[in-house]
């Protein structure tokens, strides 16, 4: 089998934040999708061993800013390589606090969304959680950036704990 046909999925770039003032955490995820309009509802994927997903589990709330073509590797990296365990990755980045108490990062993004956990599934190494959105909104005409992108423009890789990781 040839796991790269995988990477033909489409996909986008995300900063997923959950929990509350002075106590949350956020990383990159690039498997978010619409599951229904009508309530709005996602799905979003987030390995087990991520700090975000304690913070998801215990909070149950969560935004999902978008990710712009603009923004380089250096603020990637900062949600998508290191552990808010050992780094403080809301230090000195643009954020608001949404409805829900989640941070929302409102630098190098163009889009928010923000809601509440209402169901999850395990998948082995990750959980799938479901979510009602509560609050969405545009925040420049910038335009997304998709994982295809992030390969081929930015030259990003996947890290082990992706779920498009190939080793």
């Amino acid at each position: 089998m040839d796991a790269n046909a995988l990477h033909k999925l489409s996909y986008g770039m995300y900063v997923v934040a959950s929990g509350g003032p002075g106590d949350c955490n956020a990383q990159i995820a690039n498997t978010v999708f619409q599951i229904t309009s009508a309530p709005p509802a996602l799905g979003l994927s987030i390995n087990k061993l991520n700090y975000t997903h304690e913070f998801l589990e215990k909070s149950g709330v969560f935004s999902i800013s978008v990710l712009s073509e603009e923004a380089d590797m250096r603020f990637i990296g900062r949600f998508g390589f290191r552990c808010g365990r050992d780094f403080p990755k809301m230090e000195g980045v643009q954020f608001r606090t949404g409805v829900t108490g989640a941070p929302i990062i409102t630098e190098k993004t163009c889009a928010f969304l923000e809601g509440k956990v209402t169901g999850s599934l395990d998948c082995g190494t990750h959980t799938l959680f479901l979510g009602e959105v509560l609050e969405a909104g545009i925040l420049n005409e910038q335009p997304p950036m998709t994982y295809a992108h992030y390969h081929q423009v930015k030259n990003g890789k996947s890290p082990g704990t992706a779920p498009t990781y190939i080793g």
